[in-house]
């Protein structure tokens, strides 16, 4: 994803390395492993707090019965503290409909909630790992339109454009896009809401990243947050759920008492002390709060998993690119997990 990183850092190298999310809130890929079939397991029974749909065909389940099949039965049962969590999907390319309606159709099945996140604005992560978007501002409302066509009337959370404000607040991504991008979010948001179940949190950084909540809660007014459900915090990132709070309400006070929700998914042990890449792949994280509504503050709508555990955030430290699968990287999230 794009600048997921505190302030200073988000201008560090050639790239402009906005720490931030750069990691990779890149989108679900087209990996053939998720199409195996042979792998796939029986269903995942989600946490008893969460509301929301577990993938039976998510990468870590795929792992999980790979390993079985391999007898590394000790490192599949690991694994399962995220294979069996609900997860946030990324629809990646030009169709966004078969993702949204396999996490749709199998959340209604399940009478659960999907968790979906649009990441496809035009300009996408100022050129950095995940770099890209829709080509044009009209195909870009072709796409948030089948976005919200494919989700028809079933409950689902929608996560809209991990970084796309911070970036504009933190000038990683050029002025002259700015009041268009502002036009698509708020658009968009209107598009979202006209599906009967749909809740919409958009995206507002991290608490290491921009500092001037006033200046941030500015953007996020131009960009619609009025007519959203509210705001997401820590997509793609690892800032601890106290800071993540505490900035939280911070900025709730700005936006007149609007909720958030938090990406809990890898701040199990905060973040990573110093390094410009600090955000990139950083060992020896672990696992957050799993998802669920439950969160005990009337300000936090809920826990959720939206950078999902185990892709990689770029090629860093040894990764694959921003968004692919990386088992090793997975299990050590897992292992490193408290409960």
């Amino acid at each position: 994803m794009p600048g997921r990183a505190p302030g200073p850092l988000a201008r560090t190298g050639a790239a402009l390395a906005a720490l931030g999310l750069a990691l990779g809130c890149t989108p679900e890929s087209d990996d053939p492993q998720r199409k195996d079939a042979a792998l796939v397991r029986g269903p995942s029974k989600p946490s008893a707090q969460s509301e929301f749909w577990v993938d039976p065909n998510s990468p870590a389940a795929q792992q999980v019965a790979q390993w079985r099949a391999e007898g590394r039965d000790s490192d599949a049962e690991v694994l399962r503290r995220i294979a069996d969590q609900p997860i946030a999907a990324w629809p990646a390319g030009d169709d966004p409909g078969p993702t949204i309606k396999a996490a749709t159709r199998g959340a209604a099945k399940d009478n659960r909630t999907a968790v979906l996140v649009a990441y496809n604005i035009p300009h996408r992560d100022c050129g950095q790992h995940s770099r890209g978007g829709a080509h044009s501002a009209e195909f870009y409302r072709q796409w948030i339109g089948a976005f919200a066509d494919n989700i028809e009337d079933s409950k689902a959370l929608v996560i809209l454009e991990p970084d796309a404000v911070p970036h504009v607040v933190d000038g990683c991504t050029p002025a002259e896009y700015h009041e268009e991008r502002y036009q698509l979010m708020s658009e968009a948001i209107d598009r979202l809401k006209k599906q009967p179940n749909v809740k919409v949190y958009v995206d507002a950084g991290h608490s290491a990243w921009i500092q001037d909540r006033g200046k941030l809660a500015q953007s996020l007014w131009k960009a619609g947050i009025d007519r959203a459900d509210g705001f997401a915090l820590n997509v793609s990132n690892f800032q601890t759920d106290a800071a993540t709070k505490a900035y939280g309400k911070d900025l709730s006070k700005i936006l007149n008492g609007k909720p958030f929700v938090m990406d809990t998914g890898r701040n199990g042990n905060g973040p990573m002390p110093g390094g410009d890449e600090a955000w990139c792949n950083p060992p020896g994280r672990a696992l957050g709060n799993r998802p669920g509504t439950k969160t005990g503050d009337p300000l936090v709508d809920a826990y959720l998993w939206i950078k999902r555990p185990g892709e990689s955030d770029g090629e860093c430290r040894g990764g694959p690119p921003a968004g692919k699968w990386w088992p090793e990287y997975a299990l050590g999230l897992a292992r490193n997990t408290k409960s």
